[in-house]
């Protein structure tokens, strides 16, 4: 059972993404990291060092992807701030996952909300415009 939703999610997923704009990928990546993220603090409370590690993984492969993406040369001091932070968060999953620290994962956490408040903002307008228009 568990196998079968666990396919039906990645359908599900796969599906979202491929009609999603790039906007509402992001926030998707956004809402996958904070998800990973109250896995691993449940993982570090119930003292499951496998599905810690798993899960404080995949939201740093979501972080970095998210770093990846900016555009530092066309983004200037918005991208600057967003990189720092990123680094911020890195570094403090890190430290989270090897001192199984829930107070680094909940700060983690408060960050990547606001972010996402901020993204989640933005006027459905303006979604499709890029930095060159």
């Amino acid at each position: 059972m568990r196998s079968s939703l666990q396919s039906y999610r990645k359908v599900s997923v796969d599906s979202g993404i491929s009609v999603a704009s790039p906007h509402r990928i992001i926030q998707m990546l956004f809402s996958g990291a904070l998800e990973r993220l109250a896995q691993a603090k449940c993982a570090i409370e119930q003292d499951d060092t496998v599905k810690k590690g798993e899960a404080i993984g995949k939201a740093i492969s979501i972080v970095a992807g998210l770093n990846g993406s900016l555009h530092m040369e066309t983004e200037g001091d918005v991208a600057n701030n967003l990189n720092a932070l990123y680094d911020f968060m890195l570094q403090q999953m890190s430290y989270a996952n090897v001192n199984n620290d829930v107070k680094a994962v909940d700060d983690v956490m408060d960050i990547l909300r606001v972010i996402k408040e901020g993204w989640d903002a933005i006027p459905t307008e303006l979604h499709q415009l890029s930095s060159d228009q």
